[in-house]
């Protein structure tokens, strides 16, 4: 069933807009015993309540708990579609006294502040380009349903654990293509892909009007859900038990969308936070001033506490490329074959993502949040792809870079080479998830936490 994905299109959901209007709920699909549609949607009585489930439960604590007194901690995801040259990222050494690559030289001051890693992937994912989106999670779309948390990304699954805590309990980022963050249901999260969409989102206040029509119709969609919830509790108790799978997808995308609802309304009312920053008129229309206002905006929502979790996802361009040499797509560059005017070029589309990158973790870093810490130090920054060569079609070696989060870094991390069982990148990610909060001994594929990671 895909009720969030009947919700997609009403993007603006995660700035305070309708949710769910009365007329865009789905209805089920017939079952074995033919019961009617319309009849499903139309009962009546005390409603039933729903399963008491972790994931829905788990922020409801939260928004009772008291507050630490750490400062709490964030995670931002970058995405390159189109992975990065290995030869240009993987250093030849290990441990702490590397050499910078040619993509890792952007850094260079800021070495001490993040980890590059080799030999990770995801284990038994094949499939070029079309098992990228297995980035942040290690699981195909297609083959979700084999585990217990489907193929739902590593941000994700922290944004469960913030909950309202939150403006926003995460945003998706998209240029030139779609995103990288999945929930627990299968459903692709739609990105915001224009910066005035986000600016706003972040800084412009709704309307008294608006929000008066906006409580309205969550008082109404309350209404619905209610309905629906009680329904189908009532059917599961007569469906067959593949009819009672589907019944669980059901119950788990009414929860989703019970969960956003939760979101705006909670912070419908309190005002967003203020900003001498402005974006540029007329907005940029090359790749690369898109890219760097981009990041200006997700330091901006960190800072703030507007979200704790951003996923990025970075593809190509529509326009102008922005970069002096560069005469070919992005695309047909990384499908290079060795030739050297093409990996010219490539090169300095993948060293402006790490200039912008080390740009970040730079702003991070001098903004401070505690009398201890910098906001990168309350940040884990990582930014890698699910394509390890993209000429090739190779998922396999994955360019992983984590920064910040107040890990030991610094070095370059070398795990089980070809030939020896792999370590899954997922192993990174339940580290990760651990470090963020989320009380988890397993995530996707991994086989326990990053050995030599502290």
């Amino acid at each position: 069933m895909t009720l969030l994905a009947e919700a997609a299109p009403e993007q603006s959901s995660l700035y305070g807009e309708t949710i769910l209007g009365s007329s865009s709920l789905p209805l089920m699909k017939p079952t074995t015993n033919r019961l009617d549609r319309r009849r499903f949607l139309t009962g009546a009585g005390a409603a039933v309540a729903l399963p008491f489930l972790e994931s829905l439960a788990l922020p409801r604590r939260l928004m009772a708990a008291e507050v630490t007194a750490e400062t709490p901690m964030r995670m931002v995801c970058i995405g390159l579609e189109y992975g990065l040259y290995p030869n240009d990222f993987f250093p030849q050494q290990t441990g702490r006294h590397y050499e910078l690559p040619r993509l890792l030289a952007p850094l260079a001051s800021l070495k001490n502040d993040f980890t590059v890693f080799s030999g990770l992937d995801h284990p038994g994912i094949t499939g070029g380009h079309q098992a990228a989106h297995t980035f942040l999670s290690g699981i195909r779309s297609d083959q979700a349903k084999q585990y217990p948390d489907g193929n739902v990304t590593v941000d994700q699954r922290a944004a469960e654990f913030v909950g309202v805590r939150t403006r926003f309990p995460s945003m998706q980022l998209g240029l030139g293509g779609g995103g990288v963050s999945w929930t627990r249901n299968g459903i692709e999260i739609p990105t915001i892909t224009r910066l005035q969409t986000l600016f706003d989102a972040l800084f412009l206040e709704t309307p008294a009007s608006k929000r008066k029509r906006q409580v309205d119709t969550y008082a109404a969609n309350r209404s619905i859900l209610d309905v629906v919830a009680e329904d189908a509790a009532a059917l599961n108790k007569r469906v067959s038990r593949g009819d009672s799978e589907k019944l669980d997808e059901y119950f788990t995308s009414i929860r989703e969308v019970e969960k956003r609802l939760e979101q705006s309304e909670a912070w419908l009312n309190k005002p967003k936070p203020k900003s001498d920053y402005r974006l540029p008129a007329p907005l940029p229309t090359s790749f690369t001033e898109e890219v760097a206002l981009f990041y200006d905006l997700m330091r901006l929502a960190l800072e703030t506490d507007s979200t704790r979790l951003i996923s990025m996802a970075i593809h190509g361009w529509t326009g102008d490329s922005g970069l002096a040499g560069v005469t070919k797509g992005y695309h047909d560059l990384t499908h290079h074959g060795r030739d050297e005017s093409k990996l010219q070029q490539l090169g300095l589309i993948e060293q402006f993502h790490t200039s912008q990158l080390a740009r970040f973790l730079d702003g991070l870093k001098h903004s401070q949040v505690a009398d201890d810490a910098s906001l990168l130090d309350r940040t884990m920054v990582l930014m890698g792809s699910g394509l390890g060569n993209a000429s090739s079609h190779s998922n396999r070696n994955l360019p992983l870079l984590l920064a910040g989060g107040g890990f030991e870094h610094g070095a370059h991390k070398a795990y089980a080479a070809d030939g020896v069982r792999k370590t899954p990148a997922c192993n990174l990610y339940l580290s990760m998830l651990q470090r963020f909060g989320v009380e988890a001994d397993r995530f996707g594929t991994s086989t326990g936490t990053l050995e030599g990671l502290s």
